[in-house]
């Protein structure tokens, strides 16, 4: 029987209305209180003594002096009033028994009847009898209802308040949304965070410690707040208390973001409706517009919605991009999505390597010049070639006359971790893998960032889980568009994101995995980020296998005859001691710079990167070795010959370039 449902209902009724109406006697008591009292002008003046606002403390002392100087005023008049009353009351008598006198001898004198003079106060003697009867007869009822009512007006101010705690309330009626947001509730959340100069300089301004708060504006699925903290406390200590305040703030901790506006000493809290971020933003415009174009140079790609539920717009244009994120939070969907909204731009060329392989970007096959997709040693060696094949075609296009324009290449490498982690080693003792100046990726990755956006030929890179070895720190901060999903640490996020970012408040660590899917934490000046912020989270638009097939193909109907090459093409096969004779010719010795130019003009897609490290490789060992001549490094024609003459039948060596 205790535990029934109706016990349940009926326990909750007597306790809803019962606290009604404590609820509407607290409140009703504080209103006289603070009608009778300066209490209100105290708590104004220590509100703002404690934000440091001394002119209006001073404005409110003057207040709070005309309020006593006019309470002393009724006070004193309170104590004369019995004699004023004795006097008026004799005053008045006196008049009034005149008055009706005269009125009995004007009636006495009209009707010829002496009885006449004494009938007006004889009428005014039972009319006053009436009304005592009449209040005699009411009194009894009035004593009996008169608390009732006054229980009622008390249960209507607290009903009108709620001040019904919520598991009181009818299961129809319960705030299921969290705790509405008001200036108490962020007050008080703020003085139990347990930081104690907040709490004490909260204690200090009374129940005023909104005094700190900007005005709370609704921003999206949630409302947005400005806190202005006092003195000797610092925006680090709040942003380090994010689950608490959510918390006391009756909220998940995914719910409350906590940034760095440019104000000082002021943090501002963007807190959701509770269950808001659960739900879906809808689709994507690639999805809805099929009229829809893309402005490489100009445009924005419509990527989804940022926390105020206003449309993220990201411009892609001269900027590397790097993704990361941990497994399976929808990075490669991510990143697709901005390249399917760029394949919508006819200019725009793809040179594409998917080192997961499992058909991700397939249907760029025909959109994409080069599109590899595979796990293997053998797949991130085509990589590691298409990315260096993009490096030629960045120092091709520096070299070309200035004034030339060029159109966009933009290499896309998802699952680069896979690539920094390689371990194959190609035949000139050079690494794939790697962070090391002898790492054909890593180099070729370092290049194109360096260089790369002056020409439009930029790269585009996702990965995983990043550290130090999967993702090297001379690549992630070459990028100009940094983008993290969840992760799991904060030391992660600021190697996604940097430093300046996380410091301003991002948190890509705080996301739920597997909850917050395609959410994004975006540094980049591509993308509208509020005034003084670092960064910006963003709910992108998902677009699944099958969609984001119909969508490439829209961009494949803008294209004609694009050909998908699957591998790069076979490496040209070269033998550079044989070739270091050719240019050498009939002279006995040749500086080591001017061989380097004759083999670049000899053959410059072997050579023409070649610097004096490779040409030393190539001959150490072989007896051939530069030597100096007259203070020199030279080459001799002689050793060359010799080298060539003593080595085995080994055919020809392939470039490593």
């Amino acid at each position: 029987m205790v535990t029934h449902e109706r016990t349940r209902t009926a326990v909750r009724l007597v306790a809803r209305h019962g606290l009604y109406v404590l609820g509407g006697t607290r409140i009703t008591a504080k209103r006289a209180w603070d009608g009778r009292t300066g209490s209100r002008y105290e708590r104004m003046i220590r509100a703002a003594e404690a934000a440091g606002n001394f002119e209006e403390a001073k404005e409110w002392e003057d207040r709070l002096t005309r309020f006593r100087a006019a309470r002393h005023h009724r006070r004193m008049d309170l104590l004369k009033a019995p004699q004023d009353a004795v006097k008026s009351a004799a005053y008045g008598t006196g008049l009034t028994l005149g008055g009706l006198l005269l009125l009995g001898i004007v009636l006495a004198m009209a009707n010829k009847d002496a009885t006449w003079i004494l009938a007006p106060i004889t009428a005014v003697i039972d009319a006053i009898g009436a009304i005592v009867y009449v209040a005699t007869v009411v009194w009894g009822p009035a004593v009996t209802v008169g608390p009732w009512l006054a229980l009622l007006a008390l249960w209507g101010v607290g009903r009108q308040k709620q001040t019904a705690p919520d598991w009181a309330m009818p299961a129809g009626q319960r705030d299921t949304a969290g705790a509405r947001i008001t200036p108490s509730v962020v007050v008080t959340a703020l003085r139990d965070l347990g930081i104690a100069p907040l709490r004490n300089a909260i204690k200090e301004m009374g129940d005023v410690g909104a005094a700190m708060l900007g005005p709370i504006r609704i921003a999206g699925c949630g409302v947005e707040v400005d806190v202005t903290l006092p003195s000797g406390v610092s925006t680090a200590e709040v942003q380090g208390r994010r689950r608490k305040l959510a918390e006391n703030l009756a909220r998940h901790e995914h719910e409350v973001f906590i940034t760095l506006p440019t104000a000082a000493r002021t943090v501002r809290l963007w807190i959701a409706d509770s269950g808001a971020l659960d739900e879906p933003i809808g689709p994507s415009p690639l999805t809805t517009d099929e009229t829809l174009k893309a402005d490489y140079k100009s445009g924005r790609a419509p990527w989804g919605q940022d926390l105020r539920g206003d449309a993220a717009l990201i411009s892609l244009y001269q900027r590397h991009l790097l993704i990361t994120g941990l497994s399976n939070q929808g990075k490669t969907a991510a990143l697709r999505a901005l390249a399917l909204w760029l394949a919508l731009d006819r200019t725009v060329e793809f040179r594409i390597a998917d080192l997961k392989g499992v058909g991700d970007w397939g249907m760029f096959d025909g959109l994409a010049t080069t599109l590899i997709q595979g796990p293997t040693d053998e797949h991130v060696i085509q990589a590691t070639e298409m990315v260096e094949e993009l490096v030629a075609e960045m120092e091709r296009r520096i070299q070309a006359p200035p004034g030339t324009v060029f159109t966009p290449i933009i290499g896309i490498v998802d699952e680069a971790q896979v690539a920094f982690m390689c371990p194959a080693v190609g035949d000139d003792k050079r690494p794939y893998g790697g962070s090391k100046a002898t790492s054909r990726y890593f180099m070729a990755a370092r290049k194109i960032e360096n260089q790369g956006r002056a020409v439009d030929v930029l790269l585009y890179q996702g990965t995983q889980d990043p550290t130090d070895q999967n993702l090297p720190k001379l690549v992630r901060e070459g990028a100009h568009t940094r983008i993290s999903l969840a992760l799991g640490t904060e030391s992660q996020a600021r190697m996604a994101l940097g430093d300046k970012a996380v410091d301003g408040g991002a948190a890509p660590h705080l996301l739920r995995q597997g909850l917050d899917k395609g959410t994004v934490v975006v540094a980049s000046d591509g993308i509208k980020i509020p005034a003084g912020q670092a960064s910006i989270t963003v709910r992108t638009h998902y677009i699944d296998t099958d969609t984001a097939t119909v969508i490439a193909d829209r961009a494949k109907a803008l294209r004609s005859g694009v050909v998908t090459a699957h591998t790069m093409p076979a490496v040209e096969e070269y033998d550079p001691l044989a070739d270091i004779l050719t240019v050498l010719g009939t002279e006995a010795r040749v500086l080591t710079q001017e061989v380097l130019k004759r083999l670049a003009a000899l053959n410059g897609k072997a050579y023409g990167r070649w610097s004096f490290i490779d040409l030393k490789r190539v001959l150490d060992g072989t007896g051939a070795e530069p030597y100096k001549s007259d203070g020199r490094m030279v080459i001799g024609r002689d050793r060359i010959t010799r080298a060539l003459t003593n080595r085995p039948d080994t055919g020809s060596a392939s470039a490593a370039e």
